[in-house]
């Protein structure tokens, strides 16, 4: 499906659950993407590419995007204060629901490195694939031979205390109300990791004042919940269930 009519038929397909994982988005994506073996996930923190993608992201994007999303979205962020404690790696989850939430994602947590999951088709469009990568992008491989070298970078990431954001509903849906089917990838490495998941939850609400007058589209609020912890008491199979069960009824509870 393409963009256009997606926000006319976006309710209906909130209701089809074999739709899911489908991405209701086409991006053009012209450029050639390959991943293989040597492939460098996460460039290495003493490189010039490394020292240019801090200045860009912390320089250049985040005060660009602290006032953008405040003027479009009327952004506003709730539970900053459960992520304070945070020391160790963490697997941050969210709704997947607008184009710029990586970007709300990585202005709720300042100064806190947090590296994004991404599909390779992002990689395919001209210059974002560029800038997404400065921005800490880490494309998901789609073969299977390539999957070990890409959770060893995740694995190496959480072990050096950064955050993780994946999207365990994996699609780009705009703007859908509910918490859509989970993927258990996020909460396997958590497991794995034995670092906590921090839910993210991205809610909707009506323009007020002026901005009602001014446009449509609804204004954003993120609520960061606590983070949940995996039982290491349990087997890896049902650490990774129940992790993934309560992040589902936690963030359930904060969309209503």
């Amino acid at each position: 499906m393409k963009m256009k009519g997606v926000m006319e038929n976006i309710e209906e397909l909130e209701n089809i659950e074999q739709d899911e994982n489908i991405n209701i988005i086409d991006l053009w994506t012209p450029c050639e993407f390959n991943i293989d073996e040597n492939y460098e996930y996460v460039p290495k923190e003493d490189t010039i590419f490394s020292i240019c993608s801090d200045f860009i992201y912390y320089g250049i994007a985040y005060p660009i995007l602290k006032l953008l999303t405040k003027v479009v979205y009327d952004f506003k962020i709730e539970g900053q204060e459960n992520i304070e404690n945070i020391t160790t790696g963490a697997i941050s989850v969210s709704n997947h629901v607008l184009f710029l939430d990586c970007a709300m994602i990585g202005l709720a947590f300042k100064d806190k490195k947090i590296y994004y999951t991404t599909q390779e088709e992002s990689f395919k469009i001209p210059f974002v694939r560029r800038l997404i990568k400065l921005l800490r992008a880490i494309p998901i491989p789609k073969s299977i031979e390539n999957r070990k070298n890409f959770l060893k970078a995740i694995n190496k990431l959480l072990e050096e205390k950064n955050i993780v954001h994946i999207y365990p509903e994996a699609s780009l849906w705009p703007y859908c109300r509910k918490i859509r089917n989970f993927k258990n990838g996020a909460f396997d490495i958590a497991v794995r990791n034995q670092v906590p998941i921090i839910p993210c939850v991205f809610t909707f609400r009506e323009p007020t004042g002026i901005r009602k007058r001014l446009k449509k589209k609804k204004d954003v609020t993120l609520k960061i919940l606590k983070p949940i912890k995996p039982n290491s008491e349990k087997y890896i199979r049902q650490q990774v269930e129940e992790l993934k069960e309560k992040t589902i009824i936690s963030m359930q509870t904060a969309i209503k």
